[in-house]
């Protein structure tokens, strides 16, 4: 199965809550945030060469990044970067994706994932995903991983699953793991649920019955699916999109390619692939998972998984000297040196360019204050 497995690494974000770190030229994918040495896209190109061979991965990403993707990640095929020309939301990059794929492998399954989170239990993810494979190959069945809430998060969408369902879905799903677990020596069981519902980010309280009712889980935006059936699905819930895609069969993987896309993908509906398809369907399951997961959307969320020092500061410079300082997040430039006296629940960033001091509690202001500065100041803030 392994050789039918494609991966789609969805790399066209621009990381507007990372700013001014993150910018419109080298968006947050890109961006060494952890401090490893490498880039969050990286790190998620890598993680997949466990699921499947190099010349199955794909990445998706805005005819802009090209260049990036390309000096990121040497070893991918550059006839496996798929350039979209506009964005258009990830319901038509998928289907360009998956019928390019399907003109290749009739049989193909496929992963789509964000190339900008964060996963520490690497293994656990492996399983997980290799789980959901096996059943997508055998059950007309759309898949997403669902990340166990720890707590009643109001920056996540939500899925609700069907315990009674799930039940025995829950037997079908073992019954195709010990297939495929017996021919790796290894057999483990899991549980997949059928999605009831996906849910909006929602107010606290809401989140709070969300996570004490005990069958709600964070959307992560990772799905695992045969690309026949999600061809499928277009074909009866997006037919407008699936018309489009459909038109470039005689074109996919030709020279003739990249201008069709040029051509027609801005035509294409800006639309989701949970609006598109996923809330829509009756044939989505969610398989619940504890996989050490933050989608790294903020930078409190990357204060909250990065090691502190004993004030609870996290900070990327050797040369920084702090003082009654205290649960501060401060990103500083390489070779700058910083002195900071009297701070708490801060945000420090310094891009060069852009020095942001800003509350944490009050981040979620941050995306709208760099739209404000580029109407005031100019585009180079973007």
């Amino acid at each position: 199965m392994k050789f039918n497995t494609y991966t789609l690494i969805m790399a066209g974000g621009v990381g507007s809550r990372f700013w001014p770190k993150s910018r419109n030229h080298f968006p947050k994918q890109f961006i060494d945030i952890l401090g490893t040495g490498e880039s969050l896209l990286q790190l998620t190109y890598q993680r997949f060469l466990k699921v499947c061979p190099n010349e199955n991965i794909l990445i998706l990403t805005n005819a802009g990044y090209a260049d990036l993707v390309k000096a990121q990640l040497p070893a991918v095929l550059v006839d496996n970067i798929l350039l979209e020309p506009s964005r258009n939301n990830t319901a038509p990059c998928i289907a360009y994706a998956t019928y390019k794929i399907l003109q290749k492998n009739p049989e193909a399954n496929i992963v789509v994932a964000p190339s900008d989170h964060l996963i520490l239990k690497e293994d656990v993810f492996i399983e997980k995903i290799n789980q959901a494979l096996a059943f997508a190959e055998t059950n007309d069945a759309l898949l997403t991983l669902g990340i166990s809430p720890t707590r009643p998060d109001t920056g996540y969408g939500y899925i609700e699953y069907l315990e009674d369902k799930g039940a025995r879905t829950k037997e079908q799903g073992i019954r195709s793991n010990d297939q495929g677990a017996e021919s790796r020596g290894q057999g483990s069981e899991t549980e997949i649920k059928k999605v009831a519902a996906f849910k909006e980010k929602p107010v606290l309280e809401k989140a709070e019955e969300y996570v004490s009712s005990g069958n709600y889980l964070w959307n992560a935006g990772i799905f695992i699916w045969k690309a026949a059936n999600l061809q499928k699905a277009f074909e009866k819930y997006a037919p407008e999109i699936d018309a489009l895609f459909k038109s470039g069969n005689d074109v996919y993987n030709t020279p003739a390619e990249a201008q069709f896309i040029l051509d027609q993908y801005p035509g294409s509906p800006d639309i989701s692939i949970d609006y598109a398809i996923l809330e829509k369907a009756d044939n989505i399951y969610t398989i619940p998972a504890d996989i050490g997961w933050s989608d790294l959307g903020t930078w409190a969320s990357l204060h909250a998984i990065a090691e502190k020092d004993e004030n609870q500061n996290v900070y990327n410079s050797r040369h920084i000297h702090l003082n009654d300082t205290r649960n501060c997040m401060i990103n500083l430039p390489n070779d700058k040196a910083a002195v900071i006296r009297g701070l708490e629940n801060y945000i420090v960033v310094d891009d060069e360019k852009v020095l942001m001091i800003y509350p944490k509690s009050e981040e979620q202001e941050i995306k709208g204050v760099s739209k404000e500065m580029v109407t005031r100041f100019g585009s180079q803030y973007s």
